[in-house]
């Protein structure tokens, strides 16, 4: 019940590798404030010497997290994994039979968790049907995920349960032949979002990249799954799903670290985005960025600067067209750095989209010479996690290892 604050950094080595590591883990007894939040994550990236260096935050949803990353001036990106979990909380909230089912599946799974005499029972029924031995899952309120495994393992031990339960003394109420009829339907609505979490989840690949475009069919395969549901509780949930995932597919698809990684992915490119005018935004977005960083490397601004000075001294009436003769020349520069931007951009995005299986890095590793600023682009805005996962894992791992029987 003691209060620790983690943050872990996630970023592309010279040899365009995905690296992740833990900057710290600080006790937290204070309140939980943006402000308390913001002024421990600052003093670690002072500490580690990245302030100038961060890309972007990514955090769960909470209120305090967002006012944190406003008061850090830091990109923040909200956790997808969180997201996903209150949008099927939520739709599993508002479709009242199969809450029904999952309340008569809890306890059911209780039971068997929590007597040895039926777990004995349905261990040798599993064992006298050439079944392997397999332990029914119980729901974790916090993880949606939970709630899938715990329907799935109960469909899939229907025979073995329910032979188990013939035998056995109890007033426990049994799933009817219609609840597991019901579970089936409603799996097949709920896979396409179990699959996205465990990918989104990921650490050692690229994962915000692919947010967007792994919504895009997550939002299609449920379209397809729901139009081919015949049990009225399964169309019921799959409505309730494709509405509340909407409302939140416009807003992610704006945020603009979502929208330049997945641009700058040579797997989606254009082909992740919901409408062509955000993927327009996108190049937009992209070009700018580009420019702002060929302008940085080739300090442009201070040579025709200094140009400018030395045109205008040799020039007839100079001090008086000093000042226009300054303008002119810094246009041409900016004229210059966007078109060159432009062709850069143009020029990646002309090029065939890579297989999705293939590492985007190692694409950029080989193409770092070719598309020099977008490589530099890359570098930043891919390493960016899709979820806060692998950082709720460092006290997964902790709880593993500081107990009181190792000690």
């Amino acid at each position: 019940m003691d209060a620790y604050l983690a943050v872990t950094c996630h970023f592309i080595d010279d040899n365009t590798c995905l690296k992740s590591t833990l900057l710290g883990v600080v006790k937290f007894p204070q309140a939980h404030t943006a402000e308390n939040l913001a002024c421990v994550k600052s003093s670690l990236m002072e500490e580690w010497g990245i302030k100038s260096k961060v890309t972007c935050l990514v955090t769960d949803g909470a209120s305090n997290m967002i006012a944190c990353g406003k008061n850090l001036k830091l990109r923040h990106a909200v956790c997808i994994a969180h997201t996903l979990n209150l949008v099927v909380k939520k739709a599993l909230e508002l479709t009242p039979v199969l809450s029904t089912i999952r309340t008569k599946a809890r306890k059911l799974v209780g039971y068997f968790r929590s007597s040895t005499t039926a777990k004995e029972k349905l261990d040798l029924v599993q064992e006298h049907m050439r079944k392997p031995k397999k332990k029914l899952i119980q729901e974790v309120e916090t993880r949606w995920n939970s709630t899938f495994q715990m329907l799935e393992r109960v469909a899939e031990l229907r025979e073995p349960v329910g032979a188990a339960l013939a035998g056995l003394q109890t007033d426990i109420a049994v799933l009817t032949s219609d609840d597991y009829n019901n579970i089936c339907a409603c799996l097949s609505i709920l896979s396409p979002f179990h699959e996205a979490t465990i990918e989104l989840s990921e650490e050692k690949k690229v994962s915000g990249s692919k947010v967007v475009p792994l919504l895009k069919m997550v939002e299609k395969m449920l379209q397809e799954e729901a139009a081919k549901a015949t049990v009225p509780v399964a169309r019921e949930l799959g409505e309730h799903l494709i509405r509340l995932l909407r409302e939140r597919l416009d807003k992610i698809q704006s945020m603009s670290i979502m929208s330049l990684a997945t641009r700058l992915d040579p797997r989606y490119k254009s082909l992740g985005f919901f409408s062509p005018t955000k993927a327009d935004e996108a190049i937009k977005r992209l070009t700018s960025e580009c420019a702002s960083v060929i302008s940085r490397e080739s300090h442009s601004s201070s040579a025709a600067a200094s140009t400018s000075q030395d045109a205008a001294a040799e020039r007839p009436g100079s001090k008086l067209w000093f000042h226009l003769d300054a303008m002119v020349t810094e246009s041409r520069g900016i004229h210059s750095v966007t078109a060159d931007a432009t062709v850069e951009v143009q020029r990646y995005l002309a090029e065939h989209n890579i297989d999705r299986t293939e590492d985007p890095l190692q694409y950029w590793e080989r193409q770092r010479c070719i598309h020099p600023s977008l490589y530099r682009l890359a570098v930043g805005y891919l390493c960016t996690p899709a979820s806060s996962v692998p950082c709720e894992r460092v006290f997964s791992k902790a709880g593993e290892v500081i107990s009181k029987k190792r000690n």
